[in-house]
Protein backbone atom coordinates (compact mmCIF):
# COMPACT_ATOMS: atom_id res chain seq x y z
CA UNK A 1 0.00 0.00 0.00
CA UNK A 2 1.50 3.33 -1.03
CA UNK A 3 1.50 6.50 1.07
CA UNK A 4 -1.09 8.08 -1.27
CA UNK A 5 -3.62 5.29 -0.78
CA UNK A 6 -3.04 4.96 2.95
CA UNK A 7 -6.42 5.47 4.58
CA UNK A 8 -7.26 7.08 7.90
CA UNK A 9 -8.77 3.83 9.19
CA UNK A 10 -5.44 2.03 8.87
CA UNK A 11 -4.12 4.06 11.81
CA UNK A 12 -6.90 3.01 14.13
CA UNK A 13 -8.74 5.45 16.33
CA UNK A 14 -6.47 5.04 19.34
CA UNK A 15 -3.41 6.29 17.42
CA UNK A 16 -4.99 9.75 17.19
CA UNK A 17 -6.39 9.86 20.71
CA UNK A 18 -9.96 9.31 19.57
CA UNK A 19 -12.18 7.00 21.53
CA UNK A 20 -15.27 5.36 20.08
CA UNK A 21 -17.11 5.79 23.38
CA UNK A 22 -16.04 9.39 24.03
CA UNK A 23 -19.50 10.77 23.33
CA UNK A 24 -22.50 9.88 25.43
CA UNK A 25 -25.71 8.33 24.29
CA UNK A 26 -29.07 10.09 24.25
CA UNK A 27 -30.03 8.37 27.48
CA UNK A 28 -26.87 9.51 29.29
CA UNK A 29 -27.49 13.09 28.15
CA UNK A 30 -31.08 12.87 29.39
CA UNK A 31 -29.94 11.48 32.75
CA UNK A 32 -27.49 14.39 33.04
CA UNK A 33 -30.19 16.88 32.08
CA UNK A 34 -32.72 15.53 34.60
CA UNK A 35 -30.10 15.48 37.36
CA UNK A 36 -29.13 19.06 36.51
CA UNK A 37 -32.74 20.22 36.68
CA UNK A 38 -33.25 18.48 40.03
CA UNK A 39 -29.98 19.85 41.41
CA UNK A 40 -31.11 23.35 40.40
CA UNK A 41 -34.73 23.07 41.57
CA UNK A 42 -33.96 21.85 45.11
CA UNK A 43 -31.70 24.80 46.08
CA UNK A 44 -34.20 27.18 44.46
CA UNK A 45 -36.97 25.67 46.58
CA UNK A 46 -34.78 25.86 49.71
CA UNK A 47 -34.25 29.59 49.24
CA UNK A 48 -37.67 30.64 47.95
CA UNK A 49 -39.57 28.53 50.49
CA UNK A 50 -37.25 29.56 53.34
CA UNK A 51 -37.13 25.89 54.35
CA UNK A 52 -34.02 26.20 56.50
CA UNK A 53 -34.13 28.93 59.12
CA UNK A 54 -30.34 29.23 59.44
CA UNK A 55 -28.90 31.20 56.50
CA UNK A 56 -25.43 29.77 57.00
CA UNK A 57 -26.76 26.23 56.78
CA UNK A 58 -28.74 27.17 53.67
CA UNK A 59 -25.59 28.56 52.03
CA UNK A 60 -23.62 25.42 52.88
CA UNK A 61 -26.36 23.15 51.49
CA UNK A 62 -26.55 25.20 48.28
CA UNK A 63 -22.77 25.00 47.86
CA UNK A 64 -23.00 21.24 48.32
CA UNK A 65 -25.62 21.01 45.58
CA UNK A 66 -23.40 23.19 43.37
CA UNK A 67 -20.44 20.84 43.79
CA UNK A 68 -22.61 17.83 42.95
CA UNK A 69 -23.95 19.63 39.89
CA UNK A 70 -20.41 20.41 38.72
CA UNK A 71 -19.58 16.71 38.94
CA UNK A 72 -22.76 15.81 37.02
CA UNK A 73 -21.84 18.24 34.24
CA UNK A 74 -18.28 16.94 34.04
CA UNK A 75 -19.35 13.31 33.85
CA UNK A 76 -22.49 13.45 31.69
CA UNK A 77 -21.75 16.41 29.39
CA UNK A 78 -17.96 16.83 29.31
CA UNK A 79 -17.33 13.06 29.58
CA UNK A 80 -14.46 13.60 32.03
CA UNK A 81 -13.84 10.20 33.53
CA UNK A 82 -10.60 8.60 34.71
CA UNK A 83 -10.58 6.56 31.47
CA UNK A 84 -11.03 9.51 29.07
CA UNK A 85 -7.90 10.44 27.07
CA UNK A 86 -5.80 7.92 28.94
CA UNK A 87 -6.56 9.61 32.24
CA UNK A 88 -4.75 12.85 31.38
CA UNK A 89 -7.83 15.07 31.35
CA UNK A 90 -8.86 13.71 34.75
CA UNK A 91 -5.34 14.21 36.10
CA UNK A 92 -5.34 17.80 34.83
CA UNK A 93 -8.72 18.34 36.49
CA UNK A 94 -7.48 17.03 39.84
CA UNK A 95 -4.40 19.28 39.63
CA UNK A 96 -6.57 22.30 38.79
CA UNK A 97 -8.91 21.60 41.72
CA UNK A 98 -5.96 21.31 44.10
CA UNK A 99 -4.46 24.62 42.91
CA UNK A 100 -7.84 26.41 43.15
CA UNK A 101 -8.48 25.05 46.67
CA UNK A 102 -5.01 26.15 47.81
CA UNK A 103 -5.45 29.62 46.28
CA UNK A 104 -8.94 30.15 47.70
CA UNK A 105 -8.24 28.80 51.16
CA UNK A 106 -4.98 30.75 51.37
CA UNK A 107 -6.72 33.95 50.28
CA UNK A 108 -9.51 33.49 52.81
CA UNK A 109 -6.98 32.72 55.55
CA UNK A 110 -4.96 35.87 54.76
CA UNK A 111 -8.08 38.07 54.60
CA UNK A 112 -9.40 36.69 57.89
CA UNK A 113 -6.12 37.29 59.70
CA UNK A 114 -5.73 40.76 58.19
CA UNK A 115 -9.24 41.62 59.35
CA UNK A 116 -8.59 40.23 62.84
CA UNK A 117 -5.16 41.76 63.37
CA UNK A 118 -5.51 45.11 61.60
CA UNK A 119 -8.83 46.35 62.97
CA UNK A 120 -8.65 48.84 65.87
CA UNK A 121 -9.66 47.37 69.21
CA UNK A 122 -11.26 50.50 70.66
CA UNK A 123 -14.60 52.06 69.80
CA UNK A 124 -14.40 54.91 67.33
CA UNK A 125 -17.38 56.71 68.92
CA UNK A 126 -15.85 57.01 72.41
CA UNK A 127 -14.33 60.40 73.25
CA UNK A 128 -10.70 60.43 74.36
Amino acid sequence: MSADTHSHDAHGHDAHGHDEHAHGSFSSYMIGFVLSVILTAIPFWLVMGEVLSDKTLTAIVIMGFAVVQIVVHMVFFLHMTPKAEGGWSFTALIFTVIVVVIALSGSLWVMYHLNTNMMPTHEMSQPR
